[in-house]
């Protein structure tokens, strides 16, 4: 017996948001200045406490660069973007959503790993491989602006509430559907309510999330001063550096490079012409 005979994958999607309408109509928020609503169930302050003692078990167990011209770079650009976010929040009669970010860099020593990331409340870890994509401190920048954009915009805290919500959805949806679905689940010997959450409602939030870093990233790149026309050539180098071995974007956290590559390159006009450098007073 096939499990899409026992309950068809838009139907638990509907299940899904029905269950969850609730929590997201009291907890919902915008991210910044692409005011796209977000659910907020966890506090901020609770996953920026947690990243911060995971941060430090990273600094303890991963071998960190002694490049100190490197690291200062890093810490350069990252200032910069610091800076030019706080002044673009404060110049616009926002409320700064990195006024109690606590931010810190790191460079790890790892040529095989091609990557960066920015926890909750403005860690950072700059690992040495990406430095062989990004080549130069534009191309750093970019991806900078990027992982920095994620923390900006609350993903991790979104992405926790998401799950509690989803989590707590499929519990109630089992409920209802009188336990097809953990019927379902041991039927196929798979966890259909995970396998349908991760790739029907996880998977496309993700990448909507990557999506929105990528153009905040741009934004929060171009005002600190630096030419967003790298970023472009940053995933061109990623794209080369992959050689292919990429997944399918529908199973995929992430955008694929190509259509990163097209959405960037339709984007950075109008951001070079709405978002110039921050000029200090």
């Amino acid at each position: 017996m096939n499990y899409t005979d026992i309950i068809s994958r838009r139907k638990f999607l509907n299940f899904i948001s029905c269950c969850a309408c609730g929590l997201i109509i009291s907890s919902c928020t915008t991210a910044p200045i692409t005011e796209r609503k977000q659910l907020k169930l966890i506090p901020e302050s609770t996953l920026n406490r947690q990243a911060a003692q995971i941060y430090e078990k990273v600094k303890k167990k991963e071998k960190l660069s002694n490049n100190l011209n490197q690291l200062e770079e890093i810490k350069d650009i990252g200032h910069k973007i610091e800076q030019a976010v706080s002044e673009y929040f404060d110049k616009n009669n926002f409320a700064d959503p990195t006024a109690n970010f606590k931010w810190e860099y790191i460079l790890v020593d790892n040529k095989k790993i091609k990557n960066a990331w920015c926890m909750p409340g403005g860690k950072i870890a700059i690992y040495s491989g990406i430095l062989e994509v990004t080549k130069n401190k534009h191309g750093l920048a970019a991806v900078m602006g990027h992982e920095i954009a994620h923390a900006v915009a609350k993903h991790s805290v979104e992405r926790a509430s998401r799950s509690m919500a989803v989590n707590l959805g499929t519990q109630i949806a089992d409920i209802i559907s009188g336990g097809k679905i953990s019927g379902a689940s041991r039927a196929a010997g798979v966890d259909v309510a995970g396998m349908l959450a991760h790739f029907g409602i996880m998977n496309p939030f993700n990448r909507k999330q990557e999506t929105e870093a990528d153009y905040l990233g741009l934004i929060f790149t171009s005002l600190a001063g630096f030419d967003i026309r790298e970023s472009v050539k940053v995933w061109e180098r990623m794209k080369e550096a992959n050689k292919g071995k990429e997944a399918p974007e529908w199973m995929s956290t992430h955008p694929s490079t190509t259509r990163r590559i097209q959405q960037i390159t339709d984007w950075i006009p109008g951001v070079i012409l709405e978002y110039p450098p921050i000029k200090k007073m």
